[in-house]
């Protein structure tokens, strides 16, 4: 997002890929301590860094962990889980006040600072390559990060090789709900199929290798269409899988439709959050209601949804079961599997509670 940030009498742009509330003022420091850097932002103030890169990782460090505070358990899980979403959005408001100045051409002229010119141009191409504008030194090292993932790219044993994700899509890191594609029994004469929701390509991939002649892959995200077409090109697969921005369906019909959508009905506070959080559930009630609409006769609806949100009490045990009986579907079969993710196993997590009984599902639907 671009908004304007005054610093020393100057307009100048700022981004921030967060949906958080932009400063709207900034100070320039040379070096400075966290305590300083908290006290500005208290004061609604950002700091922008003009001393050494990596003493300003250091100071961002000292920032989140003076600015983190555990959440308490609260007196339900729902509780405790909107607490565990304060508690990061918080942490994630102050450590973004501390800002760098990117310079025309996507420079950090800062000492000992990295060449970012790769990191930035993969986020936002040549939209703003000419600009100076503020960024926060967080956003930044996390653009770095994923430039460097986006390169190594994720081990996918099932497609025997590799996803390639870059910043803003959502990375297949969570195995268990790719094999529970792989091995759900697909019927023979299923010619077609359609990936809602896409991201990365990683499920139409696993269609493609499963034998489908060809997949209609969505998603309204711009960044995780071009991930996916440059994915299935990398796979061979881009003979069968057409990648299309769209929101949900595109027209046509389909004998097999996969949906893996977002798992927790919470608000999203970035673009790459909305895989993972959706109010209400709107997604997936969307298409319950509208697939049968783009389904050939006998065919089927596949939808991956893990039950985290029922143990932190944000939705009914029997509400997946009401709401496929009201938009007219009938469970036809059932797989599941327990998540094998580190988050899983770590009894510190605030939400160990419930992440160490989450179970992934695979819901086959056909029409009633």
């Amino acid at each position: 997002m671009i908004h304007t940030v005054w610093l020393d009498g100057m307009a100048f742009a700022y981004r921030n890929e967060s949906m958080q509330k932009p400063p709207q003022v900034a100070v320039s420091v040379g070096e400075t301590s966290a305590a300083a850097v908290l006290r500005a932002a208290a004061k609604g103030c950002a700091t922008v860094w003009g001393g050494d890169f990596h003493n300003a990782k250091q100071v961002l460090a000292a920032v989140k962990r003076q600015a983190y505070r555990k959440p308490k358990t609260g007196d339900t899980p729902a509780d405790t889980f909107h607490r565990y979403r304060l508690a990061q959005s918080q942490l994630s408001r102050a450590a973004n006040m501390l800002l760098v100045r990117i310079e025309a051409g996507y420079r950090l002229d800062l000492p000992r600072a990295p060449d970012v010119q790769a990191a930035l141009s993969e986020v936002y191409g040549s939209e703003c390559k000419g600009q100076t504008f503020l960024l926060p030194l967080n956003q930044l090292l996390g653009f770095i990060g994923a430039h460097e993932w986006h390169k190594k790219g994720v081990d996918i044993p099932a497609l025997e090789g590799k996803i390639h994700v870059p910043f803003g899509v959502f990375s297949p890191l969570r195995g268990e709900y790719l094999d529970l594609v792989l091995q759900a029994e697909l019927p023979g004469h299923f010619a077609t199929a359609a990936d809602i929701g896409t991201g990365s390509g990683v499920l139409a991939a696993l269609l493609a290798k499963r034998g489908i002649g060809h997949i209609t892959a969505t998603d309204n995200n711009p960044r995780a269409v071009a991930c996916a077409e440059t994915n299935m090109m990398r796979l061979g697969w881009h003979e069968r899988v057409t990648v299309m921005q769209q929101d949900l369906f595109a027209a046509g019909q389909y004998d097999l439709i996969v949906c893996n959508p977002p798992w927790l009905p919470a608000k999203p506070t970035s673009a790459v959050e909305t895989a993972l959080y959706d109010p209400n559930h709107a997604m997936l009630k969307a298409v319950l209601q509208r697939a049968a609409a783009h389904l050939n006769v006998d065919g089927q609806l596949w939808i991956v949804m893990s039950d985290l949100a029922v143990r932190l009490g944000l939705r009914g045990k029997e509400d997946i079961g009401r709401w496929t009986d009201e938009y007219g579907w009938q469970l036809v079969r059932q797989y599941e599997t327990k998540p094998k993710h580190a988050k899983a196993a770590d009894a510190d997590n605030v939400l160990a509670f419930a992440r160490n009984a989450e179970k992934t599902f695979l819901y086959v639907l056909q029409r009633k």
